[in-house]
C-alpha cells in the first residue's frame, strides 16, 4: 500500500506539470511496454507510427523492478499498456491503479497455451505463502517460444489497430515481414539444437525460464531458483541439485544476465562444470552487447549453448 501511495504521490506532482491521457489521434501511437523483448515485437510491428516507453530496461528484472513515478506517468499517457500477464511482472497492478491509466492493458500472452511451472510440480508446502499462490500455477516465460512469439506479435498487431485504425495496414504488412523472420529463426534454433546429441542436453541455469524452450525445443533445463527470481533457493535445494547434476551429468551450467552469477558459480565448483557464458532470459542486452533484439537474443543463446556443449 505504501508503494502504491509513494507513487500515486509523485505522479500527481508529473500530471500537474502536464502530463495526461490522451486519446490516439495522428500522432504517434503512445505505447508504454513493460520490458524490452516486448518492446522489441512493439518496435518490429509500429514502425514510426508509435511512440514507445520501456518500464523495465537491458538486462533489467521484471520480476523483482519496483516502479517509479515516472513509470506511473508514462502509463497514465499512454494509448495501449503491453505487457506479458501470467505474473510476470509482479509490480504491475499496482502501477496500474497508480497511474489510474484509461488505456487498455494488453496482455500478450492471450492465446499462448501455458505450461506449470516447476514449482507447482514440486510444491513441497512449507506453511508460508508458496511461490505458486505469489507467481501463479503457470510459467510466464512464453517468450522463448518462437511459436508463443508469434501469438505476441498478433495480439500487438490487434491492440495497435484497435488504438489506432488508421494505421492498421502498416502495423499489419510489417508484423509479416517480422513474422518471417521470426519462422527463419525458429528454423535455425531447431537446427542447432537438433545438432546437440539428445545425451547432452541436459543444462543448468540461474532460474527457471527456459520451460518453454525446453518444451517447444527438446533440451531440458535445471535451475536452482524457480519462475521467478525474487526468492532465494534453499540450501536444501542446492545440495538436492548438485546431486541431480552428478547423477544425471549436465553437460553445461550458465549464468544469467539478470541475475548475481555467485550462485551458478558455486554449483559449478561444486559438480566441476565450467560456466560455459551468460544467456539472456527475462531481458535484450545493451545495444552493444549482442542480444538487444529478440532475434539477436535467440542467436545468442543457441551459439552459446553449442559452443560450452559441442566446442562450436
Amino acid at each position: 500500500m505504501m508503494k502504491a501511495l509513494k507513487l500515486a504521490t509523485g505522479l500527481n506532482v508529473i500530471l500537474l506539470l502536464g502530463a495526461g491521457y490522451s486519446p490516439a489521434s495522428a500522432e504517434a501511437l503512445k505505447v508504454v511496454s513493460s520490458f524490452t523483448v516486448i518492446s522489441d515485437f512493439a518496435k518490429n510491428v509500429g514502425g514510426d507510427k508509435i511512440s514507445l516507453t520501456t518500464l523495465v530496461g537491458p538486462d533489467g528484472d521484471a520480476h523483482v523492478y519496483e516502479p517509479k513515478p515516472s513509470d506511473a506517468a508514462a502509463v497514465a499517457g499512454a494509448d495501449v499498456v503491453l505487457v506479458n500477464g501470467l505474473h510476470f511482472e509482479g509490480f504491475l497492478p499496482r502501477l496500474v491503479e497508480a497511474s489510474a491509466t484509461k488505456a487498455p492493458i494488453v496482455e500478450l500472452t492471450k492465446g499462448v497455451e501455458p505450461i506449470k511451472s516447476a514449482e507447482e510440480d514440486h510444491d513441497h508446502g512449507t506453511g508460508e505463502a508458496s511461490a505458486t499462490e505469489e507467481h501463479g500455477a503457470y510459467d510466464p516465460h512464453a517468450f522463448q517460444s518462437i511459436r508463443n512469439a508469434k501469438i505476441y506479435v498478433k495480439n500487438i498487431v490487434d491492440a495497435f489497430c484497435t488504438a489506432d485504425a488508421t494505421n492498421c495496414d502498416s502495423y499489419k504488412t510489417n508484423a509479416t515481414a517480422y513474422t518471417k523472420k521470426l519462422d527463419a529463426t525458429e528454423a535455425e534454433v531447431k537446427a542447432a539444437i537438433a545438432s546437440i546429441p539428445e545425451s547432452k542436453r541436459l543444462i543448468i541455469t540461474s532460474h527457471d525460464a527456459f520451460g518453454y524452450f525446453q518444451h517447444e525445443y527438446g533440451l531440458k533445463f535445471l535451475a536452482p531458483e524457480g519462475i521467478s527470481t525474487d526468492s532465494e533457493a534453499s540450501a536444501a535445494d542446492i545440495v538436492a541439485l548438485i546431486k541431480q547434476v552428478k547423477e544425471d551429468k549436465a553437460s553445461a551450467i550458465f549464468v544469467e544476465n539478470i541475475t548475481n552469477p555467485r550462485l551458478i558459480e558455486q554449483i559449478a565448483s561444486e559438480t566441476k562444470l565450467k560456466v560455459g557464458g551468460t544467456l539472456y532470459s527475462d531481458a535484450l542486452s545493451k545495444p552493444d552487447e549482442g542480444a538487444a533484439t529478440y532475434i539477436d537474443m535467440m542467436h545468442h543463446n543457441i551459439d552459446t549453448f553449442k559452443k560450452a556443449i559441442l566446442g562450436s
